[in-house]
């Protein structure tokens, strides 16, 4: 039997979401949070650098606050978190603490991983802090997320993280025991998946819904988690929370829960980047040769492929590429805003100082700041 990913892992990014973390939405359960930071510093020992992103924030707030159930009002929810981090970031230092190990907070939003020079200096602080032995506790910054600056979701953010940080394995303990193949709560027949490829499409179809009222993962979030920490060539490990020493175990080699394994080829770090991107500033509908050119030929775009566009965006910022059904092929940065976009459409490169009176670049997009996703 193969052994798990983890045991040869030097770096690795642990993801524990709410149900984990907390007494189902009662505050956080400080002895589960001191059974995490034991487990994580007896791995720490054997020479891994270990990050760790962890829900909980919200549901501490709630409780805080006196709050039955979880709001749907923005504003609501981001005092709930800003209450509830105090208690969150306090746990987890005293529970390391009993280890002899310091952690540090990092509250992030795609904001700060979409923007270039933020993402690079997010990276260098990150790698800075497990140079110095120090456990980073991620969590996204709930306190002043909208919807546009939202990451959404903590495996989201766990993929992110092992990314930016080129992680080898991506762990997200939840409170299934990995991956089947059909929603067990609806297909009592369903099987677990023991390994599989991440980014096989057969795999969103075997996810089921959202879990618990408190959280708001699910296994599709999970399976899509594993696809985007492929990216880097990192594997992914879908495991149950509730066994014992889990972490550990995986550690030393047993294999636990569903395993995604990485096989694509590792994105270079500039375009890792703008494959991260959750939040695009506008839309490229391309015909079936510029498609073709991108996807296959691995060439630039020009104007002449596009056949229409969707928002309002500017030199510079990141825009999808799509075929004409509306499935995403691509994105990158742009150079050129909407307005001169819409007016360069369908023309050839050698037409658009004639019609916009200038060029910036003969291509829409160059193949250099683009990725086939």
């Amino acid at each position: 039997m193969k052994r798990s990913v983890v045991a040869d892992a030097r770096r690795i990014v642990v993801k524990v979401g709410s149900s984990l973390v907390t007494n189902e939405g009662r505050g956080i359960d400080h002895e589960a949070v001191l059974r995490w930071s034991t487990e994580i510093a007896d791995i720490k020992k054997t020479g891994k650098e270990i990050v760790l992103v962890s829900s909980g924030a919200i549901a501490e707030g709630m409780k805080r606050l006196g709050w039955a159930a979880r709001p749907s009002a923005i504003p609501e929810l981001q005092a709930a978190a800003a209450v509830g981090q105090m208690g969150l970031a306090r746990a987890y230092e005293e529970a390391f603490a009993q280890s002899n190990l310091q952690t540090a907070q990092i509250l992030l939003t795609h904001e700060d991983l979409s923007d270039r020079k933020r993402y690079l200096n997010a990276r260098s602080t990150l790698r800075t802090l497990l140079a110095l032995d120090v456990i980073p506790i991620i969590n996204e910054n709930d306190t002043v997320t909208t919807e546009e600056i939202k990451v959404g979701d903590n495996d989201t953010l766990g993929a992110l993280v092992t990314n930016l940080i080129e992680a080898d394995v991506l762990i997200l303990l939840t409170d299934q025991i990995g991956l089947f193949t059909a929603d067990p709560r609806r297909h009592p027949d369903a099987k677990p998946i023991e390994e599989a490829c991440a980014g096989d499409p057969a795999l969103e179809a075997m996810a089921g819904g959202a879990g618990s009222g408190i959280g708001k993962g699910g296994m599709l979030t999970k399976v899509f988690a594993a696809k985007r920490a492929a990216r880097s060539g990192a594997s992914t490990v879908i495991a149950s929370g509730r066994e014992k020493d889990v972490l550990t175990r995986l550690a030393q080699g047993e294999r636990i829960g569903t395993q995604l394994t990485a096989e694509t080829a590792t994105l270079l770090a500039r375009k890792q980047w703008l494959a991260d991107h959750l939040q695009l500033a506008g839309k490229l509908y391309l015909d079936q040769g510029a498609a073709r050119a991108l996807t296959q030929e691995g060439k630039s775009l020009l104007a002449i492929g596009v056949v229409r566009t969707e928002g309002e965006f500017e030199r510079g910022e990141v825009v999808g590429c799509y075929d004409e059904t509306g499935r995403e092929l691509a994105r990158g940065l742009v150079n050129y805003n909407a307005t001169d976009t819409r007016r360069i459409l369908r023309q050839p490169s050698s037409q658009i100082e004639a019609i916009l009176g200038h060029m910036e670049e003969p291509e829409l997009i160059h193949r250099d700041n683009l990725v086939v996703v």
